[in-house]
């Protein structure tokens, strides 16, 4: 499926928790990350070097208040490239190592429901959208019923803008 920028990339069902994939869209190499059933999709390449960051070690986020304490939160999610250790957030692209000066890119990724589940509604959007499940008769070779009933991986090639963070008062 591609209507405009967006690209089926796989089964939402093959990647479990915890799990990457990694698939070229548009001639880029994106890796998509499920953290906790939600989807993650940064650019295979480390903004520093051009290691191939996604298939670097996932860690959490390890924070200290104050010497000898520590916290550990294995929801947020960093992609530590393989290279030279620089750690980005998998959520906002943003540099671990870097904060203030070095980011990459985040792309979205949704679930989808698959073509045999969508309401009338939803189909007459994608219409709209432009992309069409069915193209209009007559035909003339023999059919027959198909349904397809896992939910899909969708990339959206777009640039997601990262939400900017007011400094506390």
């Amino acid at each position: 499926m591609s209507a405009g920028r967006k690209y089926v990339v796989g089964r939402a069902a093959d990647l479990a928790d915890g799990e990457r994939l990694i698939v070229t869209v548009g001639g880029r190499s994106i890796g998509i990350f499920n953290v906790g059933g939600k989807f993650y999709g940064l650019p295979n390449s480390c903004p520093h070097k051009g290691a191939e960051m996604c298939r670097g070690v996932l860690v959490g986020e390890l924070s200290s208040p104050r010497p000898g304490e520590f916290s550990y939160d294995a929801d947020r999610r960093y992609v530590t490239c393989p290279w030279h250790g620089w750690e980005f957030d998998i959520a906002t692209g943003q540099s671990y190592f870097d904060p203030t000066g070095t980011r990459t890119r985040t792309y979205a990724v949704e679930v989808e429901p698959s073509p045999g589940s969508f309401t009338p509604g939803e189909y007459a959007r994608l219409v709209q959208d432009g992309f069409r499940l069915r193209e209009p008769g007559p035909y003339s070779v023999e059919t027959f019923a198909v349904t397809v009933e896992d939910d899909y991986l969708v990339v959206d090639l777009a640039p997601v803008r990262p939400k900017r963070e007011r400094p506390a008062r």
